[in-house]
């Protein structure tokens, strides 16, 4: 990569845990158009799991990757081992404020960390122009913002827009492990967040919108973990609507045991 860059050739890195889906080949798409070299790295993190579990259950289709990365423009994929990753036990500790104990901050501590931890990484080995983000891991991209700003790793950040299955369900590589009847079930968190954004729209509180989502679940089979309604700037609970206002809808469930999130962006 040192050699590409001291050539003058751009190079755009998407970052996957793998078990790729359309939304990580818009990502690849996007990077494919804007650079001159596409790096996509696949790798597990075991740092950012909170829960072990969910770590040893996450998904690997290696092989359909690799495939699918070749019949879309990818110049190189980064495969490394934990090993590569991590030679030692790190001692690293990165601390975010407010940013990390809100929403997935405060469900899943250490994530944030985790993910500092690994992008840093990524970002010194492969040194990218322009580094590729979904909109669907929202608070993550608001971390890594502000860890590149502090760090001054003075790469360029785009956060994608999220990428659906045909009943509104965000695509994640947690969804391979769903039931057709899971997956059905799980189109219940879009319909909600689409229906609270109207909500809001048309004069509703915030109060009464968290009693309308609250009561959604209560009669579905996904179970509610949080539902908040963001400002973009911080992740902060908005309490009271601004006119004029950018925010963000965010939601975590649980269906068949499977935590997925998603959220909307509105401006009140």
């Amino acid at each position: 990569m040192r050699e590409k860059r001291r050539l003058g050739r751009s190079i755009g890195l998407v970052p996957t845990m793998g078990a790729l889906h359309d939304g990580h080949l818009s990502l690849l798409k996007a990077s494919v158009e804007e650079n001159d070299i596409s790096v996509v790295s696949i790798f597990v993190n075991p740092t950012q799991f909170n829960n072990q579990e969910d770590f040893e259950k996450y998904p690997l289709h290696i092989e359909e990757d690799l495939e699918k990365l070749s019949k879309n423009k990818c110049d190189v994929v980064f495969l490394p081992d934990q090993g590569e990753i991590y030679r030692d036990k790190t001692r690293l500790k990165f601390h975010f404020g407010s940013l990390e104990k809100v929403m997935e901050g405060k469900f899943r501590p250490g994530h944030f960390n985790g993910v500092a931890i690994i992008v840093s990484k990524l970002f010194n080995i492969i040194q990218p122009d322009t580094a590729y983000f979904g909109q669907k891991d929202l608070q993550q991209f608001t971390i890594i913002k502000l860890l590149n700003e502090q760090l001054d790793f003075g790469i360029k950040l785009r956060c994608m827009p999220i990428m659906r299955e045909p009943n509104g369900l965000a695509m994640s590589s947690r969804n391979l492990r769903l039931s057709s009847a899971g997956i059905e079930t799980a189109s219940i968190i879009y319909k909600i967040i689409n229906k609270s954004a109207e909500l809001l729209l048309t004069g509703n509180s915030i109060s009464n919108v968290k009693s309308f989502v609250e009561n959604e679940f209560k009669n579905s089979e996904a179970r509610l973990e949080y539902f908040e309604i963001v400002s973009l700037i911080d992740m902060k609970s908005i309490r009271k609507i601004k006119s004029g206002e950018e925010c963000a809808l965010c939601i975590a469930a649980y269906v068949e045991d499977v935590r997925l999130i998603d959220n909307t962006l509105l401006t009140l």
